[in-house]
């Protein structure tokens, strides 16, 4: 009897090796490569039936007219911005997050709401048991939401019951325990999980139903499994939080069907997950006084602008090395700004240790927060704090100067709702004013939006702004 063909894939990224090897070339994970079963080619290919149907594919012209897909409206409003205004039939959507962070909760409250809509929905759970899921919809007020709750892990079990209930909106809880009788994999495998995903995406798309996988976290914070299961569905969205903050943060990082890098904020309650219409009141919500090494900046989080508190502290380091930490920012984006603060406007943080953190536990990766992060460590650096109502945002270059940012209009409108009067803020790409030297830098004029604009043309302007000094860049 001859021996079946397997190959060894990475539990990580997906690669296969010819043999086993302790360390995965292509990521450089150990220990994540398994044998699995060699898949048949006749099951790849295209059946003898199809090939002889000839062409049966139909053009369209460029300029033609499309009609936009129908949503399905969850009734929470934050999810639905996510999603781009709401679900949309035949999607499938990936949702990620680390355990516990509260990815079963959203989902519930998304299934039951559109279930009190009308929309017949369906939720699968391969982790818990329907008398666990029954307990939390109880402690969350919305048992009576018509929505049909089961417990399968197996693949076909699970596509015979979609068949037959034909529901608008179906939740897979999670991706990593569903498993087919066609492999011999064990459940959670890489080729279990792709072929599992490429099924449930093809039934979604068939059947006009809308689809949400639940998918879990490695260490790292990616989304486990194959990188082919995010290319198989519509859109993927990530859950975030920090453990000791009562909100969470749902970020759209790849959708089809609307912008991608939305945000949707929560706060975590007893009662589930309830909407933060206005995430910057509850970021500042905690904030104090103006200290030094506080910083608010005006960020842009998809289409909506988000202020957030910026916190620095410089202090003499008790060893050879200085230490660098940074908690909601890019460590290599620090160790940049700290370069051109040294070079250009001969400041010294060699010999301190120099701490960074973005309060409320919020993930800034936008270059306009480069000037809030440079004045929050000069003010920690002179131990001068800004004024309170100051709000800072702009992007630095290496040389030193300070480029505009896109929709600075927006940044300062939600500046001025929360009660800010003036911004540190880059000269406009289309102004022709200059501002050669830091006094002209430090004026104050006053914008459309009612806040006053101090314009920032380089480091050593932002130096000279919040010291009152005179700091000439360093050629």
């Amino acid at each position: 009897m001859a021996k079946a063909q397997s190959v060894f894939v990475c539990q990580s990224c997906g690669a296969v090796h010819a043999r086993w090897q302790g360390r995965c070339e292509a990521c450089g994970a150990w220990n994540t490569i398994v044998e699995e079963a060699r898949e048949s080619p006749q099951a790849l290919s295209p059946s003898a039936r199809a090939r002889g149907k000839g062409p049966g594919l139909a053009f369209q012209a460029l300029d033609g007219v499309a009609q936009a897909p129908p949503r399905l409206a969850t009734g929470i409003d934050e999810f639905d911005r996510v999603c781009g205004g709401g679900l949309v039939e035949a999607s499938a959507i990936l949702v990620g997050g680390d355990p516990g962070i509260g990815k079963s909760t959203l989902l519930l409250q998304a299934v039951a709401g559109a279930a009190t809509r009308g929309i017949k929905s369906v939720y699968v759970s391969g982790e818990e048991a329907i008398a666990q899921i029954q307990d939390r919809a109880r402690r969350m007020g919305i048992e009576k939401a018509p929505v049909q709750l089961a417990a399968e892990t197996r693949l076909e079990t699970i596509l015979e019951a979609l068949k037959h209930e034909k529901p608008q909106l179906a939740i897979i809880d999670s991706i990593q325990t569903v498993w087919t009788e066609t492999l011999t994999a064990a459940p959670g495998t890489v080729a279990q999980v792709r072929a599992c995903a490429h099924e449930l995406v093809r039934y979604a798309k068939k059947a006009g139903t809308a689809i949400i996988l639940v998918g879990h976290v490695t260490k790292d914070g990616q989304i486990a499994g194959p990188r082919v299961v995010e290319h198989l569905v519509d859109a993927v969205l990530q859950f975030e939080g920090e453990r000791g903050h009562h909100f969470r943060i749902l970020r759209g990082l790849k959708n089809r069907f609307g912008p991608t890098d939305e945000i949707g904020v929560f706060e975590m309650g007893d009662a589930g997950l309830r909407e933060v219409t206005n995430p910057s009141q509850l970021f500042l919500d905690n904030r104090g006084h103006a200290r030094p090494g506080s910083v608010v900046f005006a960020g842009i989080e998809g289409t909506r602008p988000v202020l957030v508190e910026i916190q620095a502290l410089a202090s003499p380091t008790a060893f050879g090395a200085p230490r660098r930490a940074v908690v909601g920012w890019d460590t290599t984006r620090l160790a940049m700004i700290l370069a051109v603060l040294e070079t250009r406007c001969g400041l010294a943080f060699g010999g301190r240790d120099v701490y960074l953190n973005v309060a409320g536990g919020l993930k800034i990766s936008e270059p306009a927060a480069d000037l809030a992060v440079a004045a929050a460590l000069v003010s920690a650096l002179f131990d001068q704090a800004l004024p309170e109502d100051c709000v800072v945002f702009g992007e630095i270059a290496l040389s030193g100067d300070v480029r505009p940012v896109s929709r600075a209009d927006a940044r300062l409108k939600e500046a001025e709702k929360l009660g800010f009067t003036q911004a540190f803020l880059p000269r406009a790409a289309s102004s022709n004013t200059t501002a050669s030297t830091a006094s002209q830098a430090r004026r104050l004029v006053a914008g459309q939006s009612g806040v006053k604009h101090r314009v920032i043309a380089t480091a050593a302007d932002l130096v000279a702004t919040i010291t009152g000094q005179e700091y000439p860049e360093t050629p």
